[in-house]
């Protein structure tokens, strides 16, 4: 494959896609968006296979000079690698779990999706400092249109809310970007992850960036938006937000923050603790006393997201390693439990819990795709969420022990507002007679759920075919940390314990 631009095509097969929908009536505007993204994901599987576990750092990579040092300049690692093939799995579960539940402009929704695709793609494949911005940021205007015409009744309040939170950051960063630029003067992504910028500085582009990325995740405080944007948005957009937007923040962490800026990643260590540590906890109580599904999960990946930022600025491998593994699990399961709440919207148009019950009953096939994805995302060994987590869980204890006591508080939450979610709807006596009316699972939307779920047992089951490909790269960011503290042995902060690096692989 080399010298095979796929990474271009990659982002211009959705793009087209989306153009030819517009010009399409609806049934044909459907199999567009359903073949585009099928067809990507199979050029995903492709690029899969073609990626070389151990070969060098950035593969597929593709620069066409622009003007001045910017330029189309793509490339991939193992990490970013894992993020698009998360992308492309999901698009055309988003495109079939839109089939029906969608009826006016669909053509325009259809092209919104694509659109979306071809951004968040463009986000982990960009080597260039700008380019990067520009997917970033360009992917908010095709979710801001999905909430604010095909969601519910507040959705111009909560796409109002989504946009402007999300801007205000991005503006922060492309401030300190601009300066970096300046500094080191170019653009590549992977010259600027080898610049030693000054100490001084770090702090202040690393809060530039974090003004952005925290807000993508998101953090406590700056989480607000989340719920308002899930409630609205409709299934599909809850899913691709959940399952892939929340990631790039995480992405970015472990692209700029990190390795650009490690000195001070590790004076402001106590920051990322202190916010993760009150999330974990606010959230998850908070989500204990949610009355509408959508709500219940949207404020439980803010508690899981909280898991990633502890485990990224943990400073070991097992810490990175595991939260790359919980971003990639809650990709799938928040997405598969936001599917679970559209299926039974879509036959009794509420979200309210206390309007089901006993739906086990009727719908026997859903309770069992129910109770995988509430499992998994509890942590259950054997399906994805146990090998995040326990990862996840190293790491911190390796940084903190109080840390790592107050995550655990979230592992317990989580478990107490999930089987109380799935108590409410599933258990319990059919008495109501709308809820026993209602057909158990489509053949549309076995197809949804059966590919999730056979991906969330595999990365259970075998989570190395996962982790290989992302393995020498978290030891490239673990040397890149390292270097800060000559002899990796330093402390990172007060109390806390040796930092250990075991790097693998050459730092480019």
């Amino acid at each position: 494959m080399t010298g095979f631009p796929i990474l271009t095509l990659l982002l211009a097969i959705p793009t087209f896609g989306a153009i030819a929908c517009l010009f399409a009536d609806a049934k044909a505007a459907r199999w567009i968006a359903l073949a585009v993204t099928l067809v990507d994901f199979a050029l995903g599987i492709l690029l899969w296979a073609g990626y070389q576990t151990g070969g060098p750092q950035w593969q597929f990579v593709e620069f066409q000079p622009l003007f001045g040092s910017f330029g189309w300049a793509l490339g991939i690692d193992g990490i970013a690698l894992m993020l698009i093939l998360l992308t492309l799995f999901l698009m055309p579960i988003c495109i079939l779990a839109s089939w029906d539940a969608i009826q006016k402009r669909v053509p325009e929704y259809m092209a919104a999706f694509l659109l979306m695709e071809t951004l968040m793609v463009g986000v982990f494949t960009a080597q260039d400092l700008y380019l990067f911005y520009i997917f970033f940021e360009a992917g908010l205007i095709p979710m801001y249109l999905i909430i604010g015409i095909w969601g519910g009744a507040n959705r111009i309040y909560a796409s109002y809310k989504f946009f402007l939170y999300t801007l205000l950051g991005s503006i922060l960063m492309l401030i300190a970007m601009m300066w970096m630029v300046n500094f080191a003067h170019s653009t590549s992504i992977p010259v600027l992850m080898n610049t030693n910028f000054p100490p001084h500085a770090q702090i202040w582009l690393f809060l530039a960036f974090f003004a952005s990325f925290a807000v993508k995740m998101p953090m406590w405080p700056v989480h607000t938006w989340l719920p308002d944007a899930h409630v609205q948005a409709p299934t599909a957009g809850s899913v691709i937000l959940a399952g892939v937007m929340l990631k790039m923040g995480g992405y970015g962490f472990i692209r700029f923050s990190l390795p650009m800026f490690p000195e001070a990643s590790a004076q402001l260590f106590w920051l990322i603790a202190t916010l993760s540590g009150i999330a974990i906890v606010y959230t998850s109580l908070v989500a204990l006393v949610q009355q509408d599904m959508k709500k219940l999960i949207a404020y439980s990946s803010v508690a899981h997201m909280a898991f990633v930022t502890f485990g990224l600025f943990a400073f070991n491998r097992q810490g990175l390693e595991g939260s790359l593994m919980v971003m990639l699990s809650h990709g799938l399961v928040s997405g598969a439990l936001f599917l679970c709440v559209g299926v039974v919207y879509d036959r009794l148009h509420t979200r309210e819990i206390s309007r089901y019950g006993g739906v086990a009953n009727n719908m026997p096939r859903y309770a069992l795709f129910f109770m995988l994805f509430t499992m998994a995302s509890v942590g259950l060994p054997g399906t994805s969420g146990f090998v995040g987590e326990f990862l996840s869980m190293m790491g911190i204890y390796g940084a903190s022990t109080w840390a790592a006591v107050v995550a655990t508080t979230g592992i317990i939450t989580g478990a107490a507002y999930m089987l109380y979610l799935y108590r409410r709807v599933v258990q319990g006596p059919l008495d109501k007679p709308d809820v026993a009316a209602m057909p158990d699972l489509s053949a549309r939307e076995l197809v949804l759920m059966v590919p999730i779920a056979l991906v969330v047992m595999w990365m259970g089951i075998y989570p190395e075919s996962f982790m290989a490909p992302m393995r020498k790269d978290v030891g490239v960011v673990l040397a890149r940390v390292d270097h800060s503290w000559p002899g990796g042995d330093s402390k990172l902060a007060k109390g806390h314990k040796t930092v250990e690096v075991a790097a693998v692989g050459e730092s480019h």
